[in-house]
């Protein structure tokens, strides 16, 4: 055992009992073919965990027992004299069969073992423990390596109390764990009774455990910077299109304000690709390809009022900030233009957050050298968009960072399971929304000025997780 560059685990039971999706969960690798079809994994593949090059520890997902019975009579057959001479005889019987096809699942699932990795055994603890599971609870107690047992509850029925009854006889720890559902910190937890299987690789798992929290960590801040460069992005961003007339026409404003709003969508798809590649989930299975929920998009009534802010806390927020003030603001409505010359300053700010935000852009004709003109639409106005950017940033990135990547179920969204914790605090939204004034300036923001609003977002986005 201390050759061993790192912890190694080969992850084994009976057909079609979650192997493969604990493999899955705990190498962070949703490639991993999981089927309901006994007989998915016919060969034992290594998945290593990997941080900045160097592996982790290593998880072989193996083939279920198919011959049992057959093994452990040959193994009591060539039974040796002393129980240490155990692994000897499996490592016999793994030579002198290897070409045997009939063997050939039980070969696959050993030789991992019998090469150093630790067991864990899996079984489905929502059907009933039967007396057969003992011959490969026995054929791996030969094996002589240090060994747990994972109850994976698959189907609505508990029986757990009599499999740790039973398992407790043949294996040194008994834990459940449900791949499908298992967060972050359950993942921890069961590293952390890995540790304890052997001394020799309690201070290796130690580091481990210590590594993955410190990516996590890191994790969470990338889709942060993530965030926040997509909402500068979005909530600064104009739209423009050369016109040839001095105004331009009914059809080239509705062009032109499609075109802001298809960018503005293209931005969020864009950043969910980026969130799935930090969270490593690449082979994410959607629903939709965008964060619709509910046939709910970015620029509708429903959105708003899931992720905004509400209508007093838009009034309090814009009067505070003075965010959307002074005279001649350019409201556009479905073509139309209003000038609300008497609403000045915070008033406008609260008022004109509870409009509508699909519609509260500048669309501006400005004059270019040689008498060509330009239509402009943007940069956004409205109090509100700035939050709901937000908001579906931060639920979109708190669902795929709580997602096991043993789940193969497409991933649906929906408005009804949006964390309902106010995000941000009365004074974070006075000082977001000073910063979101600067922001809808065209000019390149400051790096101090980035910092601050990704310090209030991140300390805002971690009180939720805590």
């Amino acid at each position: 055992m201390s050759n061993i560059t790192h912890p190694k685990f080969a992850v084994v039971g009976h057909p079609n009992k979650g192997k493969s999706s604990i493999v899955s969960s705990l190498a962070l690798d949703d490639s991993i073919q999981i089927g309901d079809t006994p007989g998915t994994t016919q060969v034992k593949r290594a998945f290593p965990l990997k941080v900045d090059n160097k592996i982790v520890y290593e998880l072989f997902d193996t083939p279920g027992f198919q011959r049992a019975r057959q093994i452990l009579a040959w193994l009591e057959e060539h039974k040796p004299p002393s129980a240490d001479k155990r692994a000897d005889v499996v490592r016999e019987f793994i030579y002198k069969n290897r070409d045997n096809l009939r063997f050939r699942d039980e070969i696959e699932l050993l030789e991992p073992i019998m090469d150093g990795a630790g067991i864990i055994y899996v079984v489905d603890a929502s059907k009933p423990y039967g007396a057969e599971y003992e011959v490969e609870m026995e054929i791996l107690r030969w094996c002589g390596q240090p060994s747990m047992a994972i109850l994976n509850l698959i189907g609505d029925e508990d029986y757990r109390d009599e499999w740790k009854r039973a398992l407790g006889q043949y294996f040194r720890l008994v834990r459940t764990f449900n791949p499908i559902n298992a967060k972050f910190y359950d993942h921890i937890s069961l590293l952390e009774s890995m540790a304890q299987l052997n001394e020799e690789w309690t201070s290796s798992i130690k580091e481990a455990i210590d590594v993955l929290k410190k990516l996590h960590q890191q994790k969470i801040e990338q889709s942060i910077d993530v965030i926040v460069n997509y909402v500068i992005d979005s909530l600064s961003f104009v739209y423009i299109k050369r016109i040839r007339t001095p105004e331009a026409t009914e059809k080239e404003k509705e062009s032109a304000k499609e075109n802001y709003r298809d960018k503005l969508i293209k931005n969020e798809k864009l950043l969910e690709r980026d969130i799935d590649l930090i969270w490593q989930h690449n082979s994410l299975n959607k629903k939709k390809s965008s964060l619709v929920l509910d046939n709910m998009g970015l620029f509708s009534k429903q959105s708003a009022s899931v992720f905004g802010l509400s209508q007093k806390e838009l009034i309090i927020t814009g009067a505070s900030a003075g965010a959307i003030g002074g005279l001649g603001i350019d409201l556009v409505f479905g073509g139309g233009t209003m000038f609300l010359a008497s609403l000045v300053g915070g008033a406008v700010g609260g008022v004109g957050a509870m409009i509508g935000f699909d519609n509260l852009y500048d669309m501006k004709v400005m004059g270019r050298k040689f008498g060509k003109k330009e239509l402009t639409v943007g940069p956004m106005k409205n109090l509100n968009f700035p939050y709901i950017l937000l908001g579906r940033a931060l639920y979109y990135t708190h669902t795929i960072s709580n997602r096991s990547h043993a789940q193969r179920d497409k991933l649906e969204l929906k408005s009804d399971e949006f964390f309902g914790e106010e995000i941000f605090d009365a004074n974070k939204r006075k000082r977001l929304e000073k910063l979101h004034t600067k922001l809808r300036a065209r000019e390149k923001p400051s790096e101090s000025l980035i910092k601050e609003y990704k310090d209030i977002i991140l300390d805002s986005y971690l009180k939720i997780l805590n």
